[in-house]
């Protein structure tokens, strides 16, 4: 899908704020991967999202910025159901993967999570070899030979471009890797079980700038493969390397577009603010 495409698909921003509506962007059923309608989440009835209705385009990467505490995260675990495993979080509106709602009675939540992956903003190897944090999924699954196996994982690696950095080392230790070597570990181990949807949490908060900028490379190459879906505070990395970005604020979608315009001319002065750092 070419970029002229998606604009093609969008709705103009100028026509929903017309009609009194936060600004957003649309594409056509084809084009999208995610679509929310009017989110909304609370922890133990303290609200976190607001009304959320946005959709995500699929083969892109979708930036979300916004202050600390404003909802991004939440958000991002809502999108896999990870909110599953606390029994404090009520929630309304609809989610909605590929068509289906993620929420449906025939939905199995494994099988969604291995489809919408997840990456944190810590590295969390486990404390087992390369090979086998690569592996992890793949043996819960349960379905590949031995040879078959290695194949996705050097494939998985090679994706996640750490191949050639440990293909001699495989059977140590996945704790004696960098820190940004451990992140792209996760990321290989995430995709070994090829998802449709990759979640990316501050993945490269932690790391110092030549690792980022591996991460961030990393970003650009993926998104040919699967859908990225990207919280970051880091505003010039959202400038870099998404295709599509939504400010949220206090909970709610404030401004979703393209990422040239939302940080070129934002069409809200809200959001000029908060990218010029004028509010926090």
């Amino acid at each position: 899908m070419h970029d002229a495409e998606i604009r093609k698909a969008e709705i103009s921003n100028a026509d929903i704020r017309a009609a009194g509506k936060t600004p957003a962007v649309r594409f056509a059923p084809e084009h999208s991967s995610l679509c929310l309608e009017r989110l909304t989440l609370a922890y133990a009835g303290k609200p976190a999202l607001n009304d959320l209705t946005l959709q995500i385009p699929r083969h892109r990467i979708t930036a979300f910025i916004g202050p600390s505490g404003c909802g991004k995260s939440t958000l991002l675990r809502a999108l896999n159901r990870l909110h599953d495993l606390n029994p404090a979080v009520t929630q309304q509106g609809s989610i909605t993967f590929e068509g289906e709602d993620i929420h449906a009675a025939h939905t199995n939540v494994a099988e969604l999570r291995r489809r919408i992956g997840m990456v944190f903003q810590t590295p969390n190897p486990f404390p087992l070899s390369i090979y086998e944090n690569v592996a992890f999924g793949l043996r819960l699954q349960n379905r590949l030979k031995k040879r078959q196996r290695d194949d996705v994982i050097e494939w998985a690696l090679r994706s996640a471009a750490l191949w050639d950095e440990v293909k001699d080392r495989l059977h140590t230790s996945a704790w004696q890797l960098s820190g940004g070597q451990q992140q792209r570990l996760v990321i290989a181990r995430t995709l070994a079980v090829k998802p449709d949807i990759l979640l990316l949490d501050e993945p490269a908060s932690a790391l110092d700038p030549i690792s980022t900028l591996k991460i961030e490379e990393l970003m650009g190459d993926l998104k040919h493969q699967l859908t990225l879906v990207l919280v970051t505070h880091n505003m010039q990395q959202a400038a870099r390397v998404s295709d599509y970005t939504a400010f949220v604020d206090n909970g709610r979608l404030i401004e979703y577009g393209t990422t040239d315009d939302i940080f070129t001319n934002p069409r809200l002065r809200r959001t000029e603010n908060y990218i010029t750092g004028r509010m926090n």
